[in-house]
């Protein structure tokens, strides 16, 4: 199978197996046609082996770890089951790994679908495979969607509250276990967020979607002597598999019929407030679309070490409210700087982190393979 491609399950009762390079920790996750757990028991792995319908078979000599599901066996409110897998320690990426997923029959053991994701990298978890319903049948989906933050950022996303559960190979026993506190989901409930570097935020508001129209506006002070500073603002699209797929810039203002639309060209960062901005549809983006990065250039060659107060907001498009700031704080003597990304999780929201890398590259163009390499 590839990516997003599915086929029936001609079983009733299925395995999926995950192997790879390295032993993985294999998780199931049972999840509503809402595509959310019920309560961490919907979790089901090395130490809760057991759920309605699911179960967690372990590594042995000459089997690989696996979730086992009986779909007749499934509460009739669950409408999916999500197969992850991630290492023992919650450090390592999944590079080179090749995590491999073999569906069978459970009874007989034939192979009914094999799925390898491309191109892992920094990814500590993975969605690997997820089995769902249409009307009363089952089908399986290949999925391959990586996760940096590992096991916490998957289980955040399907609204599991302890995620460390399965986020690691226990610890050998050292003397009374201490409690992991649960990892907090920063969302916009309570209002604008400021972010630094590396910080993340959920755009989502009380569980749900907060907008579905955004606004990216970036801004820098002119020079003030010397050659007037000439900064670009671009967002370039990708997709699952870190392809670029569109770019909107000052060459091309609009892309996919309008649902991501540059403001123009500012030659100079002269008046006050943002000098450019990038305007973003996220329900008029195509399917494929699963990240946006955000990123600025100088075209006129000067490095950032000579350019004042540059940030990045983002803004709800039809209100014009401030949700979220990142400004930088530093700066290196190169001539582009990735500023954010917009990240499509599996779930479907979208979460927003402020990168702050520098990157020599006078234009967009320059900028397409190591924005790649930061989603």
């Amino acid at each position: 199978m590839t990516p997003g491609g599915n086929a029936p399950l001609t079983a009733t009762r299925v395995t999926v197996e995950v192997t790879a390079l390295k032993p993985l920790n294999v998780s199931g996750l049972l999840l509503t046609e809402a595509g959310k757990a019920r309560s961490d028991a919907d979790l089901v792995f090395r130490d809760a082996p057991k759920g309605p319908g699911v179960a967690h078979r372990p590594a042995a000599r000459n089997a690989p770890a696996a979730i086992t599901v009986d779909t007749a066996a499934l509460p009739r409110e669950i409408g999916k089951v999500v197969v992850t897998a991630n290492l023992d320690h919650a450090s390592d990426t999944l590079a080179g790994t090749e995590p491999t997923a073999t569906v069978r029959d459970s009874i007989t053991g034939a192979v009914l679908v094999t799925f390898t994701p491309r191109r892992l990298s920094r990814e500590t978890a993975l969605v690997v495979v997820e089995l769902y319903r249409r009307g009363d049948a089952w089908k399986v989906r290949a999925v391959g969607q990586g996760y940096a933050n590992g096991m916490a950022g998957i289980a955040g996303d399907f609204g599991v509250s302890v995620p460390s559960r399965a986020s690691a190979a226990p610890p050998k026993p050292v003397g009374p276990p201490a409690a992991s506190p649960p990892l907090a989901k920063v969302t916009l409930d309570k209002g604008k967020v400021s972010l630094v570097k590396g910080g993340s935020v959920s755009l989502e508001k009380n569980g749900k979607p907060l907008l579905s129209s955004v606004r990216m506006a970036l801004g820098w002070e002119p020079a003030r002597q010397g050659r007037n500073i000439d900064l670009d603002a671009s967002c370039i699209a990708y997709d699952a598999q870190r392809e670029r797929i569109e770019t909107a810039w000052f060459m091309k203002l609009n892309v996919f019929d309008g649902a991501i639309a540059h403001s123009g060209d500012s030659l100079t960062g002269e008046g006050s407030g943002d000098d450019e901005s990038v305007t973003v549809h996220l329900d008029g983006l195509p399917s494929e679309v699963c990240g946006l990065v955000f990123v600025v250039n100088s075209f006129s060659g000067q490095k950032f070490t000579e350019i004042r107060n540059a940030y990045c907001r983002l803004l709800d498009a039809g209100s014009g409210q401030e949700l979220v700031r990142f400004d930088l704080t530093h700066s290196e003597p190169m001539t582009g700087v990735v500023m954010c990304k917009l990240v499509r999780q599996y779930s479907g929201e979208w979460v927003m982190t402020a990168l702050g890398e520098y990157v020599d590259a006078k234009t967009a163009r320059g900028m397409v393979k190591p924005a790649a390499a930061m989603l």
